[in-house]
């Protein structure tokens, strides 16, 4: 469980870090994503969790 946390921690950082760093920029992407279709969201995010299932299996081999 701590090494879960550690992990949850690290994630929050790497996502919080954009915000942070460049809000303005950020407002701006946002905008951009709500022309994009459902459809490619969902492919992307799917691509995205079988990235990090990939590297988390990597990692722990």
């Amino acid at each position: 469980m701590k090494y879960f946390l550690c992990v949850l921690g690290m994630v929050f950082i790497v996502e919080g870090l954009p915000y942070f760093a460049f809000p303005e920029k950020i407002k701006a992407h946002l905008t951009k994503v709500l022309n994009i279709p459902d459809s490619t969201l969902r492919i992307l995010g799917l691509a995205a969790m079988i990235a990090g299932l990939l590297l988390v299996y990597l990692g722990r081999t």
